[in-house]
């Protein structure tokens, strides 16, 4: 297995991704969309979600496709992003045809990042636009770290963001993962310099530092987050891809499996204040494939992309926490 071209999730040919974030607000949205409809599932381990559309998404439901998948900041206030990313769709002529309506099918969930310093004193709801400006800038090479849904993200330690990576699996099947880091736990080992999904890492994706050489790793909860504001500003949600022909039951398995990427990443994991999700989809682009070798990849994706996310990040006015960068460079 090695990283597809761009070593990101739009490696799966066919999908697109764009960002939008308001810098004084410190926070935004990112969309993941195709040209065609694509089957896909979700899985949920932390304790604290917040989603959108996510029910139509369980095996037994009867939508076989969605149109679109959103990430966003925002807590509560952020799902109204997909609002945005149905308006774009619907002036597209995308959607689930009804008689005469279409109605775009637009699951998403989300981080909260509501006391990050950045301004949250809106009038207006600005998720909406975020989300129609996100879908309006979709393409295949999109930027990674503040970005997006990764924007005003914050891990235990560091700032988060968006990250995303790709695998090409031997069979020629693509996977890909995208996330927004925002979780409980550090993304990085005391000292903040090394990653705990260093073992996962390709080439210097995020630095090349390789693992810490300490052990007893995981023993030290130390937060400046939680010393900074409070230890329910949180959550990890992240969409895994592929371009093999899923059902939406091997979908949701695929899902399941990818959260280990998130255990390989950030310790701790999955805790009761995080809101920790993925989404698992699949273009139906290629044949049948390995369903077990399809959800390591996407779990080695993830925790790759959660690493990229925080060596991404970038240092911005009123930041509470520090970047990696401006630790390390």
């Amino acid at each position: 297995m090695k990283p597809g071209p761009k070593n990101l999730i739009t490696d799966v040919a066919g999908l697109v991704v764009g960002n939008a974030q308001d810098d004084t607000l410190k926070s935004g949205a990112t969309v993941l969309s195709s040209d065609v409809p694509f089957t896909a599932s979700v899985h949920v381990m932390g304790g604290a979600p917040g989603t959108r559309e996510t029910d139509l998404l369980a095996p037994d439901k009867s939508v076989t496709a969605v149109d679109a998948l959103v990430l966003s900041g925002g807590s509560a206030f952020g799902l109204d992003a997909c609002s945005g990313v149905m308006d774009g769709l619907r002036a597209a002529g995308r959607g689930f045809q009804v008689g005469d309506a279409t109605i775009p099918l637009v699951p998403g969930a989300i981080l909260f990042d509501l006391l990050n310093g950045g301004a949250k004193d809106w009038v207006e709801n600005p998720y909406r636009n975020l989300g129609r400006q996100a879908f309006d800038n979709a393409s295949d090479d999109f930027d990674l770290g503040s970005v997006g849904a990764g924007t005003g993200a914050l891990s235990a330690m560091l700032k988060g963001g968006l990250g995303s990576s790709s695998l090409h699996l031997p069979d020629g099947t693509m996977v890909g993962a995208l996330v927004a880091a925002n979780p409980v736990g550090a993304v990085t080992t005391p000292g903040d310099r090394h990653f705990y999904a260093a073992p996962f890492e390709i080439g210097s994706e995020f630095g090349g530092l390789g693992p810490d050489p300490a052990s007893g790793l995981g023993l030290n909860l130390e937060s400046r987050k939680a010393a900074a504001i409070s230890l329910r500003e949180n959550t990890t949600i992240a969409i895994v891809a592929t371009d093999a022909t899923l059902t939406k039951s091997q979908c949701h398995r695929v899902a399941v499996a990818a959260h280990d990427g998130i255990g390989r990443a950030t310790v701790p994991a999955h805790t009761p204040f995080d809101g920790d999700l993925v989404f698992a989809l699949a273009t139906g682009g290629k044949p049948q494939a390995d369903v077990s070798l399809i959800g390591h990849a996407a779990s080695l994706c993830l925790a790759r992309a959660i690493a990229r996310a925080v060596y991404a990040a970038t240092p911005a006015p009123n930041d509470l926490l520090p970047s990696w960068r401006s630790l390390n460079s």
